[in-house]
């Protein structure tokens, strides 16, 4: 079988009610052209680090439209694949652009934390079946509708935990026992790593069809990315850290940020500029992107405030606010802020009435359960000398050590961001909606939380993680001892000795938790959101065609004095 000019993609991205924009790694520069309905666009390839990419800005459909297209590299047919892949036995049906009905519900597929291993039996013994795959599948075969977005909550790939088919790649480039050692080193690293996470037929074939918004979490860099001053100046006094995370956000800018942006932002990008500048101008060569991408990387987490990784779509009287919750960070220990200064004036923005549901999509879950919020900020408080100095340091190592560095570890940005979304529940920042809905990942597991009012729309919380990590059996009791229980009152009494703020609410579990590799459904109907997650089963040891089960349901209803049934 000859190769396709395609290393990854096609990966439909961005898509709303007259464009699409379709995402392609290629093996070599060129022109790459989408067809559909009778039309064809076309982009040039652009390199980064001698890897060739391009985006394709699809125009001019019409809504409510569902156009198969195909996709060639210099008129060589690359999709749809002739034939899968040696060993992938997944016959894809045809990829299409569907685009944006005005007016139609919202249906809303999400997740986070996967890890790129094989899924064979050795696979899924040891990180459960791939619930993203199983989806894939299910969809294929018809048994699921096609989602208007799949929205990945962070962890697409793990740079510093990495497969034994990375470590393999590692090893044939340079010596895996000098530093860093197993965890990526490079753009190059980086790069692999993103073909082995999107290169599964199954998952290649959902990738190209369904519309994709993403956003990092820390393993995507690193665990505990940016958790604070003390961990970053750790981190800058190593021989590889400056080149881990100019590959990393470099990377993120290629694979995942670009195709975030709508047509108009993509427009306002300082690099796509350049892209669609050299274009313009009829260059024979192709742009090489290389330095500019490094320059604007090593920026970006020198002044986080020069770039925004977050976004907001409107999608009709939905708003979807994507908040990057690592990069955007003030780790000055005066100034402490999950969101810098810049970052929360424009959250707060986004933050505005008029839309029937709000949903605020974070990696880290903004309501963890009650007692784990306690002991985190606690935890600040006496990491930031509400104890001492001595206090202080431990503190400070039993954050690295356990996590703790959610959202409520950041007091003040805490306290800020509850009491905005607590206006937007009230109606004081326009004609409230009707829920204001968290949508996060990160913990590896999964629940529904509430927020204990009695008027105005309701502020919940919905987890779906992993997706294809799950936490070891004993770090699972461990999980639910931190988090219910007797960690509520004990957390509690913690807290206040360190003179923590009470919350400006309290929040309840309403199901959960649950450890299974999941991806979670949000369906909104006229009757208010349903919320299902979903996971993979194998039967009869066919471990690569899992049964997609139902794990978890809930209903949030419309009438805000309809009580949420799970």
């Amino acid at each position: 079988m000859a190769e396709s000019p395609l290393v990854l993609g096609p990966m439909l991205r961005h898509v709303d009610e007259t464009s699409a924009s379709i995402w392609v790694e290629t093996h070599s520069s060129g022109t790459v052209r989408v067809r559909a309905g009778g039309r064809a666009w076309s982009a040039r390839t652009f390199r980064v680090h001698d890897h060739h990419y391009a985006l394709v800005e699809v125009d001019g459909l019409e809504p409510d439209s569902v156009l198969p297209y195909e996709v060639d590299v210099d008129g060589v047919t690359a999709w749809p694949r002739a034939e899968p892949d040696p060993g992938d036995d997944f016959v894809a049906p045809a990829s299409v652009i569907a685009t944006r009905t005005p007016g139609r519900r919202l249906r809303l597929a999400y997740g986070s934390c996967r890890t790129s291993v094989p899924h064979d039996s050795h696979g899924n013994r040891t990180h459960g079946v791939d619930a993203m795959r199983t989806f894939a599948l299910a969809m294929a075969a018809g048994d699921e509708e096609r989602p208007d977005l799949l929205l990945f909550l962070g962890d697409q790939v793990y740079a510093d935990l990495t497969s034994k088919e990375m470590q393999d790649f590692i090893r044939s480039r340079r010596d895996i026992h000098e530093e860093p050692g197993k965890e990526l080193k490079d753009y190059e690293e980086y790069a692999h790593l993103y073909q082995l996470a999107w290169s599964d037929g199954a998952n290649r074939w959902m990738l190209s069809t369904v519309p994709t918004a993403m956003i990092f979490d820390d393993h995507d860099v690193r665990d505990d990315w940016n958790a604070s001053l003390d961990w970053k100046r750790e981190m800058e006094a190593t021989s590889w850290w400056h080149g881990r995370i100019v590959a990393g956000l470099g990377s993120y800018w290629v694979y995942q940020h670009l195709g975030n942006l709508s047509p108009s932002e993509r427009a306002e990008d300082e690099l796509w500029q350049r892209v669609v500048a050299h274009d313009r101008e009829g260059a024979a060569d192709e742009l090489d992107l290389t330095e500019a991408l490094d320059e604007f990387a090593e920026r970006s987490d020198r002044d986080p405030a020069s770039v925004r990784w977050s976004y907001s779509r409107d999608l009709d009287d939905v708003r979807l606010i994507v908040v990057d919750s690592r990069a955007a960070r003030d780790l000055t220990p005066t100034a402490r802020g999950l969101l810098d200064r810049d970052e929360l004036a424009w959250f707060d923005e986004q933050l505005r009435g008029g839309f029937r549901q709000v949903i605020i999509a974070t990696s880290l879950p903004f309501l963890l359960p009650m007692g784990l919020h306690h002991v985190e900020a606690w935890d600040e408080a006496i990491s930031q000398g509400a104890w001492g100095r001595p206090a202080a340091r431990i503190g400070e190592r039993l954050r690295q050590a356990v996590d703790l560095e959610h959202w409520a570890a950041w007091e003040h940005t805490f306290q800020a961001v509850a009491r905005m979304v607590s206006e937007l529940a009230d109606g004081a920042r326009g004609p409230a909606p009707q829920n204001v809905l968290f949508l996060s990942g990160d913990v590896h597991y999964s629940y529904l939380a509430e927020v204990e009012r009695g008027h105005g729309g309701r502020i919940l919380q919905a987890v779906c993680s992993p997706v294809r990590n799950p936490l070891p059996r004993f770090l699972r009791w461990f999980a639910v001892v931190m988090s219910y229980g007797v960690a509520t009152p004990v957390g509690a009494a913690a807290a206040r000795s360190a003179k923590v703020p009470d919350a400006p609410f309290e929040w309840h579990t309403v199901k959960g938790p649950w450890f299974d590799n999941n991806l979670a459904l949000l369906r909104d109907g006229p009757d208010g959101l349903v919320l299902t997650w979903h996971t993979g089963v194998v039967d009869h040891g066919d471990e690569r065609h899992p049964r997609l089960k139902e794990v978890a349901s809930v209903t949030v209803p419309a009438d805000r004095d309809v009580e949420i049934t799970a």
